[in-house]
């Protein structure tokens, strides 16, 4: 992927389309963060919460209070346990030789970019992309590839900014379009990390997240989302686009 990052400048990103059979070295999770919020057990606000000065090597002040601007954005990097991500410092990567220190230093500098990037789009649509996270990995032939979505609401976090100061003023929850809320109802009624079974959100939670994602698409992207006028099943149609995807770079 090819992304603007500023006035006469392009960051590039080597971003794998699909990798079948691939052996892949030092998957890491590169999360970049704007703010101080969250509610899982390694968001930035629970951890902070509960006393932790020092993330993923940063260094954090005391005195911030949960949805506050960080003064400068920072990558908080983990990586890939059984089930779920681990935070791990910079120091650590190179340690448990998870990336070479020149590794991480470029996937660093990339995932900087792509946030700055995406923050700035998101503002000109009245948008603040409060957090996101980048998937690394190391590929057989040796160079580093983004081997995941970007910027999507299902790895990145979204408020509407003209609300956003007024409402952290007042000690409001920021205006998001994000599934943050779903996640919250998840986290009352279950342990979304350890039980085998989940229970069935309300529907009408399902249509809210929904309507949230194509308010995202449509803000974001000044077009119209128009639903699929076919009753092919949803799985066989994302494989069959897909496929045709794929034929048209070979």
């Amino acid at each position: 992927m090819i992304a603007p990052v500023g006035e006469g400048t392009l960051v590039a990103v080597q971003n794998v389309i699909v990798g079948s059979g691939d052996s892949w070295e030092g998957v890491s999770s590169a999360e970049i963060r704007g703010y101080v919020t969250g509610s899982t057990d390694t968001s930035l606000w629970t951890v902070y919460n509960k006393g932790v000065r020092n993330y993923c090597g940063n260094n954090l002040p005391d005195g911030l209070v949960k949805n506050q601007k960080l003064t400068e954005n920072i990558l908080t990097p983990t990586t890939k346990a059984a089930d779920h991500d681990v935070p791990v410092t910079p120091d650590e990567i190179v340690q448990r030789s998870l990336m070479t220190q020149a590794d991480y230093d470029e996937v660093s500098r990339r995932a900087m970019s792509l946030f700055q990037f995406g923050q700035r789009v998101a503002l000109d649509h009245g948008l603040i992309l409060v957090d996101t996270k980048y998937e690394f990995g190391k590929g057989p032939d040796g160079q580093i590839y983004l081997i995941d979505e970007v910027h999507t609401p299902d790895s990145s976090r979204y408020w509407i900014a003209h609300s956003y100061q007024e409402r952290f003023q007042n000690g409001l929850e920021p205006e998001n379009i994000d599934k943050e809320f779903l996640r919250l109802w998840f986290k009352s009624h279950c342990n979304p990390y350890e039980d085998e079974v989940l229970p069935d959100a309300p529907e009408e939670l399902v249509s809210e997240l929904a309507w949230r994602y194509i308010f995202l698409f449509e803000t974001i992207t000044n077009s119209r989302f128009e639903m699929p006028g076919t009753k092919e099943p949803v799985h066989d149609r994302i494989s069959r686009n897909v496929s045709q995807a794929l034929s048209s770079l070979q």
